[in-house]
């Protein structure tokens, strides 16, 4: 069943999973905190990601420092190029981004029919280069502003993305930095050390998973757009003339990597870019239908050799590969998979969210909440359940539980009913529960409930374990 943002954001609220950053104070817009659940749910996936990336025999893993030296930013073009195009509306003061607010025009016009209308206006907005081409678009199509309905419009004005600081305690230009607003060019400039120290060669990666900062004009739809995000990225150096069978292997690869993980096929789809950037010979995002539309998730990018030629020529270093049986030299080009593990995250707790109606525990219909993931990324694997907190059965149930610890994320409870703690599971997502009734203490045997069929099976509970595990994977 789709869910609605509003409905995402109270479950993610009460259950745990993410929290409006500095919320007692009145939040800080675009900043999310997660949750005991929502921090082993994005760990999962983190981890999903890891080893399906590095635990091969030519990739290598690094962790970048967020601040980077000044001059990495001129030769990656973020300097002069990494802005949006910002309007603000007269009457109601609100900032928008100009690209945004045509494109959630044009998504209008599609929903009434018009789409001949609308193929117009995406054709328009795809050759926009200056900011008066999107000024001209939003004046002749007389879009209006959301919150006052006015058509009355500043000028369009780009905006530059980077989080600015400075090192050291004197705030001059010299000592300017920058919060890094991608993890690809950590990876770059590390291109030798890696390659040298590891002892590969072409064609290898580098991956690496951590924090970027963007100042965006607009944060929304949750954790789709916000300041501070998770990156999720490998740079795979190749041999020139490769790129074309290289860029379509690695496509698939993350195309099924999602699939793996539970993602329903008819909520993923491929979009190739129309139009691509100064560096780029090829690019398609994995878009994710999310309860606003679709949004991308991950992008694969065939980046040439643009970036560690940049690299090489503002930092005056050789970043090639030089083939010491031949005397072969090169600089390598580049194919890229770029995933947010923020949107991730959101995806794949929309992709698991259900709704259905069973039988209650008093015969009557009752609305059952489910997120159906992947026992790999579920936050917790299990649930103990001693039937009622008396009569030997916590005393039973207690050892079962340690000795689950030391394996998997395990919650213990005692609280409500059976049934009232059945839910309470199936709305974290949690595929077993496992209840200790007054029988256990003669059987030495326990009830397992699985969270998608609500099947049980009883089993010894020397074997609950190695049953764990090997449904677990």
């Amino acid at each position: 069943m789709a869910v609605t943002v509003d409905a995402l954001l109270s479950l993610s609220k009460r259950r745990g999973f993410v929290f409006q950053s500095s919320e007692i104070y009145g939040g800080l817009n675009g900043c999310w905190d997660y949750g005991p659940l929502g921090v082993e749910l994005l760990r999962n996936i983190k981890d999903a990601w890891w080893k399906a990336m590095t635990y091969r025999e030519n990739i290598e893993g690094i962790d970048a420092s967020i601040l980077m030296h000044p001059r990495t930013w001129e030769a990656s073009g973020h300097l002069a190029q990494f802005s949006d195009p910002m309007i603000d509306n007269k009457s109601s003061k609100a900032r928008y981004r100009a690209d945004t607010l045509i494109e959630e025009h044009i998504a209008k016009l599609q929903k009434k029919g018009k789409t001949d209308q609308a193929d117009a206006i995406q054709k328009k907005l795809d050759l926009c280069q200056e900011p008066k081409d999107y000024h001209t678009i939003i004046i002749d199509e007389e879009i209006t502003d959301p919150v006052s309905g006015t058509k009355e419009w500043t000028d369009v004005r780009y905006f530059n993305l980077m989080f600015k600081t400075f090192v050291g305690p004197v705030e001059t230009d010299s000592n300017t930095v920058y919060l890094r607003p991608e993890t690809a060019q950590g990876i770059f400039v590390n291109f030798k050390n890696v390659m040298e120290s590891s002892r590969q060669k072409p064609p290898f990666g580098i991956a690496q998973i951590g924090k970027s900062f963007r100042n965006e004009i607009n944060t929304k739809n949750f954790l789709f757009r916000t300041r501070e995000f998770e990156q999720m990225e490998m740079q795979y150096f190749i041999e020139p003339g490769t790129e074309a069978e290289q860029f379509e292997y690695w496509r698939e690869q993350r195309w099924n990597w999602f699939l793996q993980y539970g993602m329903k096929p008819e909520v993923l789809r491929l979009k190739p870019h129309e139009k691509l950037a100064h560096y780029a010979a090829a690019a398609v995002d994995i878009e994710y239908l999310f309860p606003f539309g679709w949004g991308e998730i991950e992008g694969i990018h065939s980046r040439t050799d643009y970036d560690l030629k940049q690299h090489q020529e503002f930092s005056g270093k050789k970043l090639e590969y030089v083939n010491t049986a031949n005397g072969e030299r090169f600089v390598p080009y580049v194919i890229e998979t770029a995933a947010g593990a923020s949107r991730s995250f959101m995806a794949f707790l929309c992709n698991a969210y259900d709704e259905e109606e069973v039988e209650g525990e008093n015969g009557k219909t009752e609305k059952r909440v489910v997120l159906r993931f992947h026992p790999k990324l579920a936050p917790v694997k299990a649930a103990i359940f001693p039937l009622t907190n008396k009569d030997g059965l916590p005393e039973k149930a207690q050892p079962l539980y340690q000795d689950l610890l030391n394996s998997f994320r395990v919650q213990y409870d005692v609280s409500g009913s059976i049934g009232k703690r059945y839910r309470r599971q199936d709305e974290i997502g949690t595929p077993f529960c496992i209840t200790i009734d007054n029988d256990s203490l003669n059987d030495n045997a326990a009830t397992i409930r699985a969270r998608d069929t609500m099947l049980q099976e009883r089993i010894p509970m020397e074997n609950i374990k190695s049953y764990l595990l090997d449904k677990l994977g």
